[in-house]
């Protein structure tokens, strides 16, 4: 394009010079045209990025893993003469989020659309926008862009697998504690009446105890009688293992998406699986992370405790030095007696193994899913003799190595040794 224009200057001052040599007009005329076309290419350029109206309009801030994210954008001349050709750039840091596109021509007040369908194959927070328009005149003399700084966020849930059988908590079997609470949910368990309050649901009133009292009573219910189940996710940057540079990504075929092979991602998926389990199940989940910094979601049921938890593990981070050992001796004892522990981590520390055993004998169901960093690259560790460390002391253990089907790895009930010593 510069070498375009530069063209033109060189047959202006060639005409220049021939004019003042030869006293021709014609060589002065074609100066004129040369000037003129150059001032007519400049405005050309600059009004094809103005009298535009750009959209994008974007129906979910939220995506996952595995799933389509969908976009869609409008572009609307609004001058009175036509756009030859637009260039829309789009700057979003969403992987492999393609949504630029080139306009073709638009007559006055004419629209064009167009839409962007991109798999999320990165969790974490991510930005679209800024945009860029480019356009020029017919000759391709000038470009001009034109920035449109608006931003917007949007943030991907890590992936989950279907988890179809796990570990029960300790509340479904015998001797387990029951765990009675009032809540505002309709649940099977109805607890006893109260007085109407503004918000409650008509399939709630009482109607036989309405009527006998002469004023609106509705039926108050209490949670089912199960513990809550609390999952501790190990993110030491220490207990991370990335395995070796051209491993292959790990494509679970049930949801169609790739998993990258470290034990971050392993341990953010198992995580986010085993949430949606028992939230599906109706049970109150709590979960405890550093990522770095230290997070706890009280238990809790419903597809809102299911969003807090996968908004926390979209963005988590190995960026801590706090191991699961500290993490359990530090934050488990918060746990009453009663409740089901899941601890997920790669560290190949016995230390954390020792704190389960006394949360153990403590009164609470411990049940570890434990990722085999060796088969991640680690080496000098035997995986297999620290699994059975494990199981000896009572704990419920599901392996994890490179390459598992989670869905398989997960979906089973693992036979508990009986515990020694």
């Amino acid at each position: 394009m510069s070498n375009r224009r530069n063209s033109i200057y060189m047959l202006i001052i060639v005409c220049l010079v021939a004019g003042f040599v030869t006293g021709k007009s014609f060589f002065f005329n074609l100066v004129y045209v040369f000037v003129l076309l150059l001032i007519g290419a400049f405005f050309w350029s600059w009004a094809a990025v103005n009298w535009v109206r750009v959209g994008r309009q974007t129906p979910a801030r939220r995506a996952q893993v595995g799933r389509i994210f969908d976009e869609h954008f409008r572009v609307q001349n609004t001058a009175i003469f036509p756009k030859l050709w637009l260039e829309v750039r789009d700057h979003s840091t969403l992987p492999n989020h393609n949504a630029s596109h080139v306009v073709p021509t638009m007559f006055p007040a004419q629209r064009y659309r167009w839409e962007a369908n991109t798999l999320c194959i990165l969790r974490g927070q991510f930005t679209l926008g800024p945009m860029t328009i480019n356009s020029g005149d017919p000759f391709g003399l000038f470009q001009f862009p034109r920035h449109i700084k608006a931003t917007s966020r949007i943030i991907v849930y890590p992936a989950t697998v279907p988890i179809y059988e796990f570990a029960a908590p300790i509340g479904r079997l015998t001797g387990g504690q029951a765990v009675r609470r009032r809540t505002y949910e309709v649940t099977t368990n109805a607890a006893g009446v109260r007085e109407y309050a503004p918000g409650d649901s008509m399939n709630r009133i009482h109607w036989k105890t309405t009527a006998r009292r002469g004023k609106l009573m509705v039926k108050d219910f209490e949670l089912d009688p199960l513990s809550d189940v609390w999952i501790f996710i190990d993110m030491d940057r220490n207990a991370r293992v990335d395995a070796p540079p051209g491993a292959a990504s790990d494509y679970q075929a049930n949801g169609g998406w790739h998993l990258l092979p470290n034990t971050e991602e392993y341990t953010v998926t198992c995580a986010a699986s085993i949430s949606e389990y028992f939230i599906d199940k109706g049970r109150a989940l709590g979960l405890v992370a550093y990522t770095p910094f230290r997070e706890m979601i009280q238990p809790d049921r419903g597809d809102r405790q299911l969003t807090r938890i996968l908004e926390l593990l979209a963005l988590a981070k190995s960026e801590t030095s706090v191991p699961m050992r500290q993490m359990l001796a530090i934050d488990a004892p918060l746990i009453g007696r009663g409740n089901t522990l899941i601890i997920i981590t790669a560290s190949p520390d016995p230390g954390w193994i020792i704190e389960a055993d006394v949360l153990r004998r403590r009164g609470l169901h411990v049940i570890a899913v434990m990722i085999d960093p060796s088969s991640f690259g680690a080496v000098q560790f035997n995986f297999m003799e620290f699994q059975i460390k494990a199981e000896n002391m009572g704990i419920v253990v599901y392996p994890i190595k490179l390459h598992d089907d989670l869905t398989n790895a997960l979906s089973y009930t693992p036979a508990v040794r009986p515990v020694l010593g």
